[in-house]
């Protein structure tokens, strides 16, 4: 017999209680560049607080009704929980707790740090081995911890119902003011719900709940913890409850695609770089790191630039409404650093209808779609970039018809395919209007975005070198797949995210060094102490002088002789149109040397199935941009670029002689002379045929390059009005 004792009592000091945290679960911060919180994570509603920080009358409520003897005795108390169920038995129900306050503190750690369901369960199960195990914890608290420790961290760890969790918390939740402020009434009320926070829950059972805080107060004058006057006085007062109702996650966030951009982020970073080997296993380390985020307790500071994500949301609205189908999305970049200072979308972010919870602007990594959206002709950027790159001269030109098929294109690796190869053979393709033919240069074709001289140029450079050059500047298809190198993918047929397109224009903008987006500059942990975090990459992927050249074409794009003319913002910016195959959606990307942004349109349930016909990247996307520009850059000093000091065999400009109102055959002619080709559109006009009305471009262009003349065909039959 007296071994089977000992040998129990052996058992119980060598009972294992694991390493268990004295750090509850507690709420993740998350802040803006300015140091102003943007967004909060948490599952339980925590502020820890430390002891000196709770009013002393909160320390004698919560151990007069709990454990009034805890100053005394040891984990165990065993003559308190005599009185208690004497007490109890006398008044026909539970007035007093048996559990010492260590006891209780042991309970909620291990309940608190259970990861699984099923861990919870059993740690709150209502077995032997878990009194035994709470117990063997608490003995373990005694012997490591002073009793204000304890008391510090059972009034840190308790729940207090209405999703409270420790005192500093509670005591906002219910009063909206610190643990430190609360009075006798108050501090009577709170240590009075952690018994049972459901049934005396103030918000939802106030005549329980008072009746509970005036037990509280008779047990506090018992005790002599408070005098008969002051008992009474604190029982005369009302509730006098002032709740606050904390809100949490990206939903209540005042920037909800930033904020969930951050917490794709973290989430990554939690689960680590390792690949996970099931699909089991990867969701077993999301929800893991899920609750790493939720529960402990970070300070994170992020890249958001309150100027510029007030310019990206306030531009995003331009032509569509949160309800509509249609949507505006858009992401700015820093160049040189690759820190995202904003993401928008013109939808609200939520779960109900009409609005959504996937960050549109965003790779599937980040919660965005797997889907994502074309980058149109904004991809012609990157075959420009591998051409100049090449030596080849900016005065290469083709004939460029409206429609045409080149042949001999190379196939490219391609690993997800099945036979390791993917594109090369023939393309047939169409230029986005039949005013888009002629002979072209390397200048004159961007800034006019004309696809079959784009094809030609691409062909020479190769598809697999231009392909390569785009995955320099960090392109890839938005579910992270590298992009599929056919001959349209210079047309941006590659689904991307407009945070990728944004981030390597930032690179062109940096002259060539282009910095992975990144969103967290810092982390510290609950204790206060840094979390090591992956430094921002960046790499000179192309060298500064061909940037500089790209730039300098790109420029011409906002000029009166681009696809982007009357989108200029007031200082130097260099950009690119897109508009998707079959409009699909439309998008535009530029950038000054301090900014770069990528916005895109485009019906979010399919592009492909709701075209947004008639849309061009410079008719919605392109004052996207420039709104978003305009506003992010008010009041900061104007940047100029680097001109390029290489010769990269530019065109010459030439003077264009004004024919508008001369005769056809003789504008013509004086064009031919000057050396520039002509191309003649017919229009409606009130001139007598065939004068000319208007011509593109005028002032200056490059020699040889086509000048289209406008003739009038005389006014027609004018509708009736």
């Amino acid at each position: 017999m007296s071994l089977t004792a000992r040998d129990t009592a052996d058992g119980f000091m060598d009972m294992d209680v694991v390493d268990i945290t004295r750090d509850p679960a507690q709420r993740t911060v998350v802040y803006g560049s300015d140091g102003k919180v943007i967004a909060a994570f948490f599952d339980e509603y925590r502020e820890n607080t430390t002891l000196d920080k709770v009013t002393p009358i909160m320390h004698k409520a919560i151990i007069a009704i709990e454990d009034a003897r805890f100053y005394q005795h040891g984990p165990l108390d065993l003559k308190g929980t005599i009185r208690a169920l004497s007490k109890n038995a006398s008044s026909g129900g539970t007035v007093e707790g048996g559990s010492t306050l260590t006891q209780q503190l042991a309970k909620n750690m291990l309940a608190n740090n259970a990861t699984t369901e099923e861990g919870f369960k059993e740690a709150t199960a209502p077995t032997i081995s878990r009194k035994l195990r709470e117990l063997r914890l608490a003995v373990h608290l005694e012997q490591t911890l002073s009793k204000n420790e304890i008391l510090r961290d059972y009034l840190n760890i308790a729940y207090f119902g209405a999703g409270a969790y420790g005192i500093e918390a509670a005591a906002k939740r219910y009063f909206s003011k610190s643990a430190a402020d609360l009075t006798l009434a108050e501090a009577a009320t709170l240590a009075g719900l952690t018994k049972n926070p459901y049934a005396f829950d103030p918000t939802q059972s106030p005549d329980a709940a008072l009746a509970r805080r005036n037990t509280v107060l008779d047990r506090m004058l018992e005790l002599r913890v408070i005098s008969a006057e002051e008992a009474q006085a604190a029982k005369a007062t009302k509730l006098g409850l002032k709740e606050y109702k904390p809100k949490g996650g990206c939903e209540s966030s005042r920037f909800p695609y930033f904020c969930a951009y951050v917490y794709y982020e973290m989430i990554g970073f939690f689960m680590g770089e390792e690949e996970p080997k099931s699909e089991e296993e990867r969701q077993s380390r999301f929800e893991a790191a899920r609750k790493q985020l939720l529960r402990g307790g970070y300070q994170i500071y992020t890249t958001l630039d309150p100027q510029v994500q007030k310019a990206t949301d306030a531009a995003v609205k331009y032509a569509t409404t949160p309800k509509s189908t249609r949507v505006n999305v858009n992401a700015a970049v820093q160049p040189g650093t690759g820190k995202i200072l904003a993401i928008s979308t013109s939808k609200k972010y939520g779960n109900a209808r009409g609005e959504t919870t996937i960050n549109l602007p965003a790779d599937a990594a980040h919660g965005g779609s797997i889907y994502g959206v074309d980058a149109g002709s904004t991809f012609k950027t990157f075959t420009l970039l591998e051409a100049l790159r090449q030596g080849l001269p900016i005065s290469t030109s083709y004939t460029s018809p409206a429609t045409t098929t080149i042949h001999g294109y190379e196939a490219c690796p391609y690993p997800p395919s099945e036979n390791g190869m993917a594109g090369g053979g023939s393309w047939t393709l169409s230029n986005a209007s039949d005013s888009e033919a002629g002979t072209f240069n390397m200048k004159n074709a961007t800034w006019l975005s004309v696809n079959t001289y784009y094809a030609q140029l691409e062909k020479t450079v190769g598809v697999c070198n231009a392909v390569k050059m785009a995955e320099k500047f960090g392109m890839k298809r938005t579910n992270g797949t590298p992009l599929e190198p056919t001959p349209s993918q210079v047309l941006g047929v590659n689904p991307i995210d407009v945070v990728h397109l944004s981030a390597a224009y930032a690179g062109i903008a940096a002259r060539g060094k282009y910095c992975e987006p990144n969103v967290v500059t810092s982390v510290v942990d609950a204790k206060g102490a840094k979390v090591e975090i992956p430094a921002a990459k960046c790499e000179q992927v192309v060298d500064p002088q061909v940037a500089d050249a790209a730039t300098m074409i790109l420029q011409g794009v906002l000029s009166g002789h681009g696809t982007g003319a009357g989108l200029g913002i007031g200082r130097p910016a260099a950009a690119k149109t897109g508009t998707c195959e079959n409009y699909a959606c439309a998008v535009f990307a530029g950038y000054t040397p301090d900014l770069a942004v990528a916005t895109a349109y485009w019906d979010y349930r399919s592009g492909v199935q709701y075209p947004v016909s008639g849309v061009y990247g410079a008719t919605i996307p392109g004052p996207v941009w420039q709104r978003t520009m305009t506003a992010a850059l008010a009041g900061r000093p104007v940047q100029q670029f680097q001109q390029p000091t290489r010769d990269f065999g530019d065109v010459k400009n030439k003077k264009v002689p004004n024919v508008v109102g001369r005769h056809v055959d003789e504008g013509a002619s004086l064009l031919g002379q000057a050396g520039f080709k002509v191309r003649v559109k017919h229009v409606r006009s009130d001139a007598p045929p065939p004068t000319i009305v208007r011509m593109s471009p005028t002032g200056s262009a490059p020699e040889g390059s086509t000048i289209t003349l406008f003739m009038s065909d005389g006014p027609g039959r004018r509708p009736r009005r």
